[in-house]
C-alpha cells in the first residue's frame, strides 16, 4: 500500500472510531487500514474509542493488531487505558486489560498519571476495583522532567 493511500486510511479510521462507527471501523480494517496507526495529529484510533467508551471498537482494534499500550497524541492525549480510566468506561478498561493493556503504565512517556489515579480522580470506584484486580498499584508521583 502506499503512504498515501496508507494516511487517507488512517485518517479514516480514527474518523470512524470518534463517531463510534462500527461498521465502518471494519470496512477500514478490511481495505487495509492498520489498526496500529495514528492521524496527522498522532491520535491513534484505539486511544479515540477507549477515550469515548467504544468497547466493541476496541476489541476489533486489538484483534486486528493495535497494541493497547500505544501512547496517543502529541502531549495532550495519552495511552488508551489511561484515557478510558479518566471517563470510567470500565467495559472498555477489561477489553484493554484482556488484550494485556499495562495497568500500571503511566502516560506521557511515563512521567503522568496512571490509569489507577485517573479512574480514582474520577471518581469511578468500579474501574478502580477492576484496574486494582488486574494488578494497578498506587506508585509514588514520578517527578516531571
Amino acid at each position: 500500500m502506499n503512504r498515501r493511500r496508507r494516511k487517507k486510511l488512517s485518517k479514516r479510521l480514527v474518523g470512524a472510531a470518534l463517531v463510534d462507527d462500527i461498521a465502518q471501523v471494519r470496512a477500514l480494517l478490511r481495505a487495509g487500514a492498520p489498526a496500529e496507526t495514528a492521524d496527522a495529529a498522532g491520535t491513534t484510533p484505539l486511544y479515540q474509542a477507549s477515550v469515548n467508551g467504544s468497547a466493541g471498537i476496541v476489541r476489533l482494534l486489538l484483534a486486528a493488531g493495535a497494541s493497547p499500550d500505544t501512547e496517543s497524541g502529541i502531549g495532550s492525549e495519552g495511552t488508551p487505558l489511561c484515557g478510558a480510566a479518566c471517563w470510567g468506561h470500565t467495559e472498555t478498561v477489561r477489553a484493554l486489560i484482556e488484550h494485556g493493556a499495562d495497568p500500571n503504565l503511566r502516560e506521557d512517556h511515563g512521567t503522568g498519571r496512571s490509569p489507577l489515579e485517573w479512574a480514582a480522580h474520577g471518581p469511578h470506584p468500579e474501574t478502580v476495583d477492576v484496574l486494582v484486580a488486574a494488578g494497578a498499584r498506587r506508585l509514588p508521583r514520578l517527578p516531571r522532567a
